[in-house]
């Protein structure tokens, strides 16, 4: 389900910022880190209620003295602690609301976000609650035992484990390191076995289960019968009896579970967690030690404000979510006497989508020329049909002057096609037929636009051409129809004048944005100004702080963008705590084999040998190969300067 705002008014009248915040959601999805100031501009409260504000747009503009050009990644580290501390207050609430003799200890999933200042400052930050990290490779299980030091901390082995894996692991715990290498495939026990045989010890393991409840949404395959990873109750059973017969049962401390990732539907996760707290109990009476109940992943995140169990939604608050898990978990437990168990999640997406905002710039737009031609002798019949029916568009017959222009324009093309119109007469026809749906979309104004109507509207929509790569910077866009919040972050206090969708730099039909968030389901055009060049139009692509970097890929050589990490400074304003600069042209031709250094020399080359033609001069071939060296250099989005307006 889908919905296409009506057409904007030109004429709105005493338009303020704070419709501009509820136009696209802001109030809604942005709580507690963003909102619009009465001058129009997107301010940032990186501590939420703590304090401290900063104006998105002014925030660009110094960052772009700092010769950081647009599109730029800003990471606002205090979200993401105060993202963490979010979810810690949460459990600690629910601990002591329902009397749970047992913690919470999170870890982060490492594949929601690799990049090594967003792990460090999650290691450091989280440090006060025994935070830990969860590794699904070997490449991430390094990179978390080098970064995780806290003695106390978990750090949860998932994925597909071969040899070097499991001993990597084990003798991990000899470092003073807590890895629980978690069971998810019956054939891992052997191998594990054999490796604490050859090295004399064990890790600490865990087993994931499989659940008959099935999750929703994108991910719901994750769990039920058909996941990927995770042990059946059958084969549950046989790894638990495997390790009792090899005496490692003593080492298996965990259960994992995971339902899936942005479970929208709280009714779900219930059930879940009903299924997955009485494995836990039957786990104990097996005889393992146990300790700790990995809930996973699933903790959705609102990325449009509006609190429902939509795929973009999710219809509980991080506290309803933190009280089901203890209050369930408890009622497993409880009439067992089965100790409570420490509780972990992998709440990857609720932690990180927050504390990033993509900022890139309009280049240009397009649109349909609805600009009325003027008449000529001896017009075909097509034309005039048209140029009449332009002139007779009342508010009284709207729907019919709409059936008519449509059928003159496809009268006019099919006589093109026979040739019987000439090029110029068709070019002619084609204006006069947007010229009638510009009168027509003129005259429904602001009343609500009849079915028959909806595609005038999508038609004379805008193309804003954005100076970014949705590939790069919002795979998800593309690949699962993913909605973030997009806006101007400044001009907010100015009524829109447009309808718009926006059209990438890469040259593929798919690299485009059109869907945008709507309260509880989506628009296929957004509202935005009319461009003032040469002022720049600046847009803010929101919540993309998870999965998105790492998925990212190099379509048409477009690399990483420019990204800097922002802190606010504790005597007021804010610092840049760290800037990582995006891919050069270079830098994405040597990823693919390419040798810049040879590229250029085969063009040297080949302008001594225009030169020795008369083809080329000295200093235009001067100037070629200057070009090209420094293109090697800069970024592969376009540069300040050098952009169409």
């Amino acid at each position: 389900m889908h919905f296409t705002p009506k057409q904007p008014l030109t004429d709105r009248t005493n338009w303020s910022a704070a419709q501009s915040s509820r136009l696209y959601g802001l109030e809604a999805w942005g709580q507690p880190y963003f909102s619009v100031s009465e001058q129009g501009h997107v301010m940032v409260r990186p501590r939420a209620e703590r304090g401290g504000c900063l104006d998105l747009v002014s925030l660009v503009r110094s960052l772009q003295a700092r010769s950081l050009s647009l599109p730029l990644l800003i990471r606002f580290d205090d979200i993401l602690e105060d993202r963490l501390a979010r979810l810690h207050d949460a459990f600690e609430r629910a601990i002591i609301q329902y009397g749970y003799r047992g913690r919470y200890q999170g870890v982060f999933p490492i594949k929601c976000h690799q990049q090594r200042h967003v792990l460090e400052h999650v290691v450091r930050v989280g440090r006060r609650w025994n935070f830990g990290l969860e590794a699904g490779s070997k490449a991430e299980l390094l990179i978390a035992l080098a970064l995780l030091d806290d003695p106390d901390a978990l750090l949860v082995c998932n994925g597909y484990k071969d040899t070097r894996y499991l001993e990597t692991a084990i003798l991990a715990r000899r470092l003073g390191r807590r890895p629980l290498v978690v069971i998810e495939q019956p054939d891992e026990v052997d191998g594990l076995t054999a490796c604490s045989r050859r090295l004399g010890m064990a890790p600490l393991m865990g087993v994931r289960a499989k659940l008959s409840v099935q999750g929703i949404g994108r991910w719901g395959n994750s769990s039920g019968d058909g996941a990927k990873f995770g042990l059946s109750v059958p084969d549950l059973l046989t790894t638990v009896n495997t390790l009792r017969d090899v005496g490692l049962l003593e080492e298996l401390r965990l259960l994992h579970v995971h339902i899936g990732s942005q479970i929208s539907d709280i009714a779900v996760l219930k059930e879940a967690l009903q299924e997955m707290g009485q494995i836990y109990v039957q786990l104990v009476a097996l005889g393992a030690p146990m300790g700790y109940l990995d809930v996973g992943g699933g903790l959705g995140v609102d990325y449009d404000g509006s609190c429902t169990a939509t795929a973009a939604s999710t219809n509980y608050s991080l506290q309803n979510y933190a009280n089901d898990v203890v209050a369930t978990i408890q009622e497993c437990c409880q009439p067992r006497g089965v100790p409570m168990p420490t509780l972990v999640s992998e709440s990857g997406r609720a932690v990180a989508s927050h504390f990033s905002v993509l900022v890139f710039d309009v280049l240009s737009t397009g649109r349909v020329n609805a600009v009325v031609p003027p008449s000529q002798e001896e017009e075909p019949l097509l034309v005039r049909n048209l140029r009449e029916l332009l002139a007779t568009v009342t508010p009284e017959n709207l729907q019919e002057a709409w059936h008519d222009a449509v059928k003159f324009k496809d009268d006019a093309l099919s006589a093109f096609r026979l040739g019987y119109l000439s090029l110029s007469d068709r070019g002619t026809a084609e204006q006069l037929y947007w010229a009638c749906c510009r009168t027509i979309a003129n005259h429904l104004g602001n009343q609500p636009v009849p079915a028959d109507l909806q595609p005038i509207t999508t038609a004379l929509a805008a193309t804003y051409y954005a100076n970014l790569s949705i590939f790069r910077s919002a795979p998800d866009t593309w690949a699962i129809d993913q909605l973030f919040p997009v806006m101007p972050i400044h001009r907010l206090h100015e009524p829109p004048q447009v309808l718009g969708t926006f059209a990438d730099l890469t040259c593929d039909s798919d690299g485009k944005l059109n869907r945008f968030i709507n309260s509880g389901t989506h628009k296929s055009l957004l509202e935005l100004h009319h461009l003032q060049p040469p002022n720049p139009y600046w847009m803010g692509l929101f919540l993309g702080g998870a999965y998105q970097e790492i998925m990212g890929n190099l379509h048409n050589l477009f690399g990483r963008t420019n990204a800097v990490h922002i802190r606010l400074a504790s005597q007021g304003g804010y610092q840049v705590a760290q800037v990582a600069r995006g891919n050069t042209t270079s830098d994405v031709l040597t990823a693919l084999d390419h040798d810049p250094r040879s590229l250029v020399e085969r063009l040297r080359r080949d302008s001594e040998i225009a030169i020795a033609a008369g083809n080329l001069t000295v200093p235009d071939a001067h100037r070629f190969i200057t070009h090209v060296e420094e293109s090697l250099r800069q970024s592969t989005y376009l540069e300040p300067g050098v952009r169409p307006h």
